[in-house]
């Protein structure tokens, strides 16, 4: 997605530097007092956020006559994660981003009322101050459904829906891949673990455990993943094996498997995983670039084996001389 720094992004328009009247009234009346205005930049694609979206945005704020922000999240790669309903302070920009699709960069106009009001909020914001907000719609996720399901007791999770039970698991683990994405990894262990931890219901019959075990392997590829970025080989190896009792014959998790074993030095475990991946798919570079490396990291250990003998030898000998 196309980042930003604080002004108004290339090809889109030049930011106002006053957006009082006239020019205010050309933009599109959200609140219908004229208190929330906007001004498409580019428009996105699908649905406009839900109500109890979790979304991932990048906005700057300004005042009027200012050329820099009072406030921004553009220089981050990556901003973090809000839910509607709770972590949004300013009600205009809440009523702006419930109509913003994904991929969507819009300009809003908020007057006191629907921003920081008649106090204002010194130093930054001065009394009865109207704003202007450039906000990019990253991403959201839906989290309605695992926002309910996890408020409820593990009684009342148990008689919840499969199809429900599984939407929820890939909402957690859309989250993982967010988290995981921004490098924070720790974060994205405990939302995989999460989705995992609902995946454990009994089945009532062979569709529905193809179905279970189909949201289970993605989750566990992706702990698999996560850890050995944690390096946490030895949790790796064992999300990994728990993949391959789903799917004997699923590359990501033999290779996962193999380069678990690598880091743990246990090169002819290592050797066995790649070289069954290497079986299933003989081009892909990933699993031929780790074989390479294993040789190598055998070939050093192999020769710091023999030097080491070498010396105990040398040691030996000196002693009954």
């Amino acid at each position: 997605m196309q980042g930003g720094g604080g002004g108004a992004r290339a090809g889109l328009g030049a930011r106002p530097r006053c957006w009082g009247p006239p020019w205010a009234r050309g933009l599109q009346d959200l609140s219908g007092d004229g208190g929330v205005r906007k001004e498409e930049l580019r428009p996105g694609t699908g649905q406009p956020a839900p109500p109890a979206a979790t979304v991932a945005v990048k906005y700057s704020g300004y005042l009027e006559h200012a050329d820099e922000p009072f406030c921004t999240n553009c220089t981050t790669k990556l901003p973090r994660l809000m839910k509607l309903g709770e972590d949004i302070t300013l009600r205009g920009l809440e009523i702006g981003l419930l109509t913003m699709k994904k991929g969507e960069i819009a300009r809003f106009v908020f007057t006191p009322l629907y921003a920081y009001g008649q106090q204002g909020c010194p130093p930054l914001i001065p009394p009865n101050a109207t704003v202007l907000f450039e906000v990019e719609m990253l991403d959201f996720l839906d989290s309605a459904d695992s926002d309910a399901f996890f408020a409820l007791t593990a009684e009342q999770q148990d008689t919840f829906p499969l199809q429900k039970v599984l939407k929820v698991a890939d909402t957690e683990r859309e989250f993982g891949n967010y988290l995981y994405r921004k490098q924070c990894f720790e974060g994205a262990k405990e939302r995989y673990k999460r989705a995992y931890s609902i995946l454990g219901r009994s089945p009532s019959s062979v569709a529905e455990q193809c179905q279970i075990d189909a949201s289970k392997l993605l989750v566990l590829l992706n702990l698999s993943v996560t850890y050995l970025k944690l390096e946490h080989p030895d949790r790796a190896l064992m999300y990994g094996e728990k993949a391959l009792e789903i799917d004997h014959r699923n590359t990501k998790a033999l290779f996962r498997c193999g380069q678990a074993c690598l880091c743990m030095t246990e090169y002819k475990k290592a050797r066995d995983f790649l070289v069954r991946a290497q079986q299933i798919e003989p081009f892909n570079n990933d699993i031929n670039n780790e074989l390479k490396k294993l040789a190598s990291c055998y070939k050093d250990y192999m020769e710091k084996e023999k030097e080491m003998c070498c010396r105990m030898l040398a040691s030996l000998n000196s002693s009954h001389a």
